[in-house]
């Protein structure tokens, strides 16, 4: 059976802001799917231990007070998401992570925020994966195409259905059925098995990655930098929380 045939796992944050580096986890879940269907479910509300921004409560709806009463230390959400992730991994599943380069950056870097072991360190130290991220994939096998990539617009394309976006179980679920529905309209995909297709993202987030920065670099941005480095980042924060 082809890989997008067997079971996924599918893994979103919704955080307190848009940089991986410095912003921390608000909620998390990591969904299970086997043929389209959630077999498996872990969800998480994390106090991040700052105040969240009003414009990131408008996107998710989680605020401050609610994050404070009823969710739990960043630092122990962190190390469950790590330690699930790991263990899907050491099972054989491909984690599935929409934009996975922002996802798994800013958990590595709330990890390394508290001292705790990284993901390769779970693994053994062994590189982490296979990560399959729909967005990076559908930009290097549809690349002329117009119109935005956002989670939505993508699902759109490829005729998923979201419900309740920026809700972290939601959007999991749809970077699967994505994935899936890449591999089904792109044979080149299909074809490839989760490990070879997780290196072939690697390539193709750096040409994207260059290809970007000379863009910016052309527009007026003469300093303008963009970490080629997938699915994590480069530099991790050494600041205290």
């Amino acid at each position: 059976m082809a890989w997008y045939g067997e079971e996924l796992a599918g893994f979103d944050l919704e955080t307190t802001g848009t940089d991986p580096l410095e912003a921390r986890i608000v909620t998390a879940s990591i969904v299970g799917v086997h043929q389209g269907r959630v077999v498996r479910q872990h969800d998480w509300l994390a106090d991040p231990g700052i105040r969240i921004p009003a414009q990131a409560s408008a996107i998710h709806g989680i605020s401050s007070e609610r994050a404070a009463a009823e969710g739990r230390p960043v630092r122990e959400v962190a190390d469950e998401i790590a330690t699930t992730l790991a263990r899907y991994w050491e099972d054989g599943v491909p984690v599935v992570a929409y934009n996975a380069s922002f996802d798994l950056t800013l958990l590595s870097a709330e990890l390394h925020r508290h001292a705790l072991p990284s993901l390769s360190e779970r693994l053994g130290g062994v590189p982490i994966g296979p990560v399959l991220d729909p967005y990076t994939i559908d930009r290097a096998v549809d690349r002329y195409r117009r119109g935005k990539r956002t989670l939505e617009a993508v699902c759109a394309e490829y005729g998923v259905v979201l419900d309740r976006a920026h809700q972290a179980a939601a959007d999991a679920l749809a970077a699967v059925r994505v994935a899936v529905a890449i591999a089904e309209r792109h044979a080149s995909v299909a074809a490839l098995d989760p490990a070879e297709l997780h290196e072939r993202q690697i390539g193709w987030y750096r040409e994207w990655a260059e290809d970007f920065q000379s863009f910016l670099r052309r527009k007026g941005e003469p300093d303008a930098v963009v970490d080629p480095v997938w699915p994590v980042r480069g530099a991790l924060p050494v600041h205290a929380p």
